[in-house]
């Protein structure tokens, strides 16, 4: 499972390699409401193949109608640049659309031809969000060249007369200690948030039967898997086996990370205990004061679905404040990077 950002740019940078040319199209700027967030892409190939999705299916299929009927690249030759398409102008438009009330859609139509340096920007972007890397790419508006930023800005996009800056965030990922009942559904909720799931149970026998459609599997012992897999800010770590010998184990490693978050599972009484055991790890206060437990937000969960549902609702609040606090990198913009164009 990828986010939605890399999910696109990889499948740009896979189409290119196939000598495929690729319209690629960017949520510029939003009035009202708008099915989609600013920064939103989506990628298509001139046979129709999708990936993204800038609204509830609607401007798409406008979009798809331009590409068969030749009327989207001849708006491309008359100047053989990126071009603006402004949604939901019109009363008729937003109802032939349909548009939520008073929504608009600016978005830019990029044509990228499959060449060396369009290759070479989008394999450079693709291995920077596979290594959990912020990265960036700037369009000059002019020419259509595209180069790549190695740092992020605060911003999804940044735009004047002349460049788009495009930041691009790799995909989320949750280790989910203990492999029960609890982990089964949030493993699955996570999945429809397009995080990427790792399970992780060094107990034998205990995931015999355990199984989610797309959840990697790992009976490796956790602080080790925390070590190398989930320590930087786009990872979450959420110990739900009731054992302390799993859950201690990965919370030693994860309290020390730039985890965005770090939750486990239990009553005020458990969470109490946990908290007096730490400082035995070798835990320090401001570290251990990380730690969400009890875990998930007090909706009066009983079942484990609820449970899970306090939990990732817990996780995307969590997540969502500290991308509003902007990242850990600094918004200076590197002037290196390939170009294509």
């Amino acid at each position: 499972m990828q986010s939605g950002q890399q999910h696109i740019i990889t499948s740009v940078f896979e189409w290119l390699n196939s000598e495929r040319p690729v319209w690629l199209c960017t949520i510029l700027k939003t009035w009202g409401s708008s099915p989609r967030p600013i920064g939103s892409m989506m990628a298509c190939t001139l046979d129709g193949e999708i990936a993204g999705s800038i609204s509830g299916g609607c401007i798409e299929e406008d979009f798809l109608a331009q590409l068969r009927d030749g009327s989207l690249k001849s708006q491309y030759d008359i100047e053989n640049k990126p071009f603006i398409v402004k949604y939901g102008v019109t009363a008729e438009q937003a109802a032939r659309l349909r548009l939520p009330c008073g929504g608009q859609l600016h978005v830019l139509l990029e044509y990228i031809a499959p060449n060396a340096s369009a290759r070479q920007v989008f394999g450079e972007l693709t291995e920077a969000l596979e290594n959990q890397r912020r990265t960036s790419r700037e369009v000059d508006l002019h020419t259509g060249l595209i180069r790549v930023v190695n740092s992020a800005a605060d911003e999804e996009v940044i735009l004047n007369d002349d460049t788009l800056l495009h930041c691009l965030s790799p995909k989320y990922r949750l280790l989910l200690l203990g492999a029960g009942d609890v982990a089964r559904y949030v493993a699955e909720m996570a999945m429809a948030l397009e995080y990427e799931v790792t399970l992780c149970d060094p107990r034998p026998d205990y995931l015999a039967n355990w199984h989610v459609e797309g959840v990697h599997l790992t009976a490796e012992l956790p602080d080790d898997v925390v070590r190398e897999h989930f320590s930087d800010p786009y990872s979450g770590i959420i110990a739900l086996a009731h054992d302390p010998r799993v859950d201690d184990m990965a919370l030693m490693e994860a309290l020390k990370t730039q985890a965005f978050y770090v939750g486990a599972m239990g009553s005020d009484r458990t969470s109490a205990s946990r908290r007096a055991r730490l400082p035995e790890l070798g835990l320090t206060a401001e570290e251990i004061a990380r730690l969400h437990a009890p875990i998930g937000l007090q909706i009066g969960s009983k079942t484990p679905a609820e449970i899970a549902i306090s939990v990732m609702a817990e996780v995307t609040a969590v997540r969502h404040a500290g991308e509003q606090r902007g990242t850990t990198e600094a918004c200076a913009l590197d002037a290196g990077g390939p170009v294509c164009g």
